[in-house]
C-alpha cells in the first residue's frame, strides 16, 4: 500500500523537540516532505545548524518513520538552516573538493573566485581546511582580523575583504607557526561557526575550500547545510584521479545526493614561453576524462602549468586578477560552465 503524507505528518508528530517543548510538525520546522515508494525524504528547519538537537532529532525521524511505517523504507533527513538566519542571503555554495593534498585545490577554489568575481558576481570564499588554512596568504589577508559586531543579542563574524571577494579562514584566529592538534569535533566546531556565526551578507556564490579527503566536516557540509554542487579538482595522475573518485562517490552515497557540477585538470600541461604553441602533458593524459565519464560529469577545465601562478598566490594575489594569463584565460572558461552546470540543477 502506497505511502501518504499525512501518514508520515501524524508518524513526525511524535518527535519532540525538548528545548522548545513541543513536536516538530507543530513548530513548523518540516519544509518538506516528498514520497517515492519506499523512499522518504524529510527536509527539516532548524535555527541553528550546529544546535546538538540536530543531531538527536536526525536520529529520531528515522526511527519513528521505520517504526510506524516499516523497518523497510528509507528516510533521508535533510536538516537546513532557518530561511532568516545567517546564511540566508547566500544563493548558491560550493564545495571545492579534493581526494589527496598536493594537487592545487586551494589554488583553484582561489582562481575560482576571483573568476566568479570578475564576471560581476558577488562572492565569498570560506577557508575550511581548518588544519592547512592558506586562502588568507593566497588574497594577501594573513594578517588580518576580522571585525565582532553584536547581531540579535550575540557576536557574529564580519569577513575580511580583498578583491570584492569576503573572506574568513579559522587561519585569521591561529599564528602562522601554531600547529592545530584538533579532534573532528573541534574542528567541525569551528567550520560551523565560520558559516553560522559570520555575516556573509548577499552572496551569489560562496565558494568553499574543503579539507582533502572524506574526513568529518565533508560530512558535517554535505549533511547539514543546503550545498549547491561540488566541484572536483585533480591533477591528471591515475593516483590522484582515483583518490578523488573516491572523495566524489562521498557525495553519491544514498543519504548524500549532492550534485557533482564538473571536475577541474589542475596541472594539465606546459607550455614552454619561448614554444607557445606546444603542449607538453607531463604528467600524461586521459585519467580524468575516465573519471569525467564513469561519474557523468563533464571537465569544466584544464589549468596549465605556469610558475606564476604559485608566484602570485604566495604574493596575495591569485592569476586570475592578470588579464592574459593563460591561466586567466582557463579560470574564466571554468567560471562560465560552472554557472551552466548550476542553471541545469
Amino acid at each position: 500500500m502506497a505511502i501518504k503524507k499525512q501518514q508520515v505528518v501524524d508518524a513526525l508528530k511524535q518527535v519532540i523537540f525538548f528545548a522548545k517543548k513541543d513536536n516538530i510538525v507543530d513548530l513548523h520546522m518540516i519544509q518538506d516532505i516528498s514520497i517515492k515508494g519506499k523512499e522518504i525524504k524529510v527536509t527539516i528547519v532548524f535555527e541553528k545548524l550546529d544546535d546538538p538537537a540536530v543531531g538527536i532529532i536526525y536520529n529520531s525521524v528515522v526511527k519513528t518513520l521505520k517504526k510506524e511505517l516499516g523497518d523497510d523504507i528509507n528516510v533521508d533527513v535533510k536538516p537546513v538552516g532557518d530561511e532568516n538566519g545567517p546564511l540566508a542571503g547566500v544563493k548558491n555554495i560550493i564545495a571545492v573538493i579534493s581526494g589527496k593534498g598536493g594537487v592545487g585545490k586551494s589554488t583553484a577554489a582561489a582562481n575560482l573566485a576571483v573568476s566568479l568575481a570578475k564576471s560581476g558576481s558577488k562572492v565569498g570564499i570560506l577557508d575550511a581546511d581548518v588544519l592547512g588554512p592558506s586562502i588568507p596568504i593566497m588574497f594577501g589577508v594573513e594578517d588580518g582580523q576580522p571585525n565582532v559586531v553584536e547581531k540579535k543579542g550575540k557576536p557574529v563574524l564580519l569577513p575580511l575583504e580583498n578583491y570584492g571577494i569576503k573572506i574568513l579562514s579559522i587561519g585569521f584566529f591561529v599564528k602562522p607557526e601554531q600547529a592545530l592538534m584538533w579532534r573532528g569535533s573541534m574542528a567541525n566546531n569551528a567550520f560551523n561557526q565560520l558559516m553560522t556565526d559570520s555575516d556573509w551578507g548577499e552572496l551569489d556564490y560562496l565558494v568553499i575550500d574543503m579539507p582533502p579527503g572524506t574526513g568529518d566536516i565533508q560530512l558535517t557540509l554535505a549533511q547539514n547545510y543546503n550545498i549547491r554542487g561540488v566541484v572536483l579538482v585533480t591533477t591528471p595522475q591515475k593516483v590522484a584521479t582515483a583518490d578523488v573518485r573516491r572523495a566524489a562517490m562521498m557525495y553519491r552515497q544514498e543519504k548524500l545526493t549532492i550534485p557533482l557540477l564538473g571536475i577541474i585538470e589542475n596541472m594539465s600541461y606546459f607550455i614552454p614561453e619561448d614554444a607557445p604553441d606546444k603542449k607538453y602533458y607531463i604528467f600524461g593524459q586521459g585519467a580524468s576524462d575516465q573519471l569525467a565519464n564513469e561519474l557523468g560529469i563533464k571537465i569544466l577545465g584544464r589549468i596549465p602549468i605556469e610558475a606564476k601562478i604559485s608566484e602570485t598566490g604566495d604574493k596575495g594575489m591569485p592569476l586570475s586578477l592578470v588579464d592574459g594569463s593563460p591561466v586567466t584565460k582557463a579560470f574564466a572558461e571554468i567560471s562560465q560552465k560552472l554557472k551552466e552546470e548550476i542553471a541545469r540543477l
